[in-house]
């Protein structure tokens, strides 16, 4: 099990390498390992980057509902999620807007390295 600070650097890096699957899977393994009362901000940020994979891969309908889900769960899990530097607000916005983009008509193709986002307001810790 990684350190939460661990955990939001690696899937920061795999975000940024256009690997949302791979940014997924670590949030799934914070979800699933960590306490109870954090279950909301891993699985919505899980559900963020499997949303942004299967927009990239073309499933724009399945992106857009995972991406709005995970949204609302992170929301959910605000102050958890606010305590690890988590840019909720941030994050919300842009699923919001990519999923509005994907589940437009003919979206075109979602570049996953130039549409992932930030997870923390600041960067500049490497996360």
């Amino acid at each position: 099990m990684r350190a939460p600070a661990e955990t939001l650097r690696e899937a920061q890096r795999l975000l940024d390498a256009g690997m949302p699957f791979h940014a997924h899977e670590v949030f799934e393994d914070a979800w699933k390992s960590g306490p109870a009362s954090e279950r909301d901000v891993w699985q919505g940020l899980a559900q963020l980057a499997v949303g942004l994979t299967h927009a990239a891969r073309g499933n724009t309908a399945g992106g857009a509902r995972l991406l709005r889900r995970g949204a609302d769960r992170l929301a959910v899990g605000r102050g958890a999620a606010e305590a690890y530097g988590i840019d909720v607000d941030g994050l919300v916005s842009w699923a919001r807007e990519l999923a509005g983009r994907a589940g437009a008509v003919d979206p075109g193709v979602i570049d996953a390295a130039a549409e992932a986002p930030g997870l923390r307001a600041s960067r500049g810790d490497g996360a």
